[in-house]
């Protein structure tokens, strides 16, 4: 069975006290308008289990989803433009900082850009800000449809040539992805799959012979 597929909706959460107790989670961030919900249904096979709107800051808060291995994933807030008062927006900024440095069962993020405006100023920030965790993180160039496959070709490129200074401080790694031609599936599965198969590794080395 696919990784994510039957991911089913857990809990939302406005506040870190109230986050649930995981064994572990991979969070999906990205720009309010890099595609994260698109790429959130279309792992899943779903159509709607993230919400997908035309308003950029549709995720207000952290949504966590369990997956069929007793793992999960959290949809965290967009970064970036938001149509809402600054009051709401400094909500967010804590929220998704707190989460982002603190959080133990974090194990990796999954950090969505646009294709077409990869590594902008805020998604720079972002992997300086994770850095520190030495987590890994996998980028998903989503909307690849928008280009044709030389130019996805060169951006991905380019992207990985630009990543090089961050791949030193921690694991970082790029694809191609498209919600539309559902192109990237396997690839993200491949990755993410990955990591919890070194936790369970590393799980399974600390338990002391009885």
């Amino acid at each position: 069975m696919s990784l994510f597929q039957n991911a089913q909706f857990f809990i939302t959460v406005n506040h870190l006290k109230d986050l649930p107790d995981t064994k572990g989670e991979i969070a999906f961030v990205g720009r309010s308008n890099a595609g994260k919900s698109s790429t959130i249904n279309t792992l899943t096979n779903h159509t709607r289990l993230a919400y997908v709107s035309k308003t950029p800051g549709r995720t207000q808060h952290i949504n966590f989803f369990e997956l069929n291995n007793g793992y999960f994933m959290a949809d965290l807030p967009g970064y970036g433009y938001a149509a809402v008062p600054e009051k709401i927006r400094a909500h967010w900024v804590e929220l998704l900082g707190q989460y982002l440095q603190k959080r133990n069962s974090l194990i990796g993020l999954v950090l969505i850009m646009d294709i077409r405006h990869p590594l902008r100023d805020l998604d720079k920030k972002m992997l300086d800000f994770f850095a520190d965790r030495a987590r890994p993180v996998h980028i998903l160039l989503s909307k690849a449809d928008k280009l044709s496959k030389n130019d996805q070709i060169r951006t991905l490129a380019q992207v990985k040539k630009a990543l090089i200074p961050w791949q030193e401080k921690l694991p970082v790694s790029v694809q191609l992805f498209s919600s539309l031609k559902k192109q990237g599936k396997e690839e993200v599965e491949t990755i993410v799959a990955s990591w919890f198969d070194s936790l369970d590794h590393t799980e399974e080395e600390s338990v002391e012979p009885q």
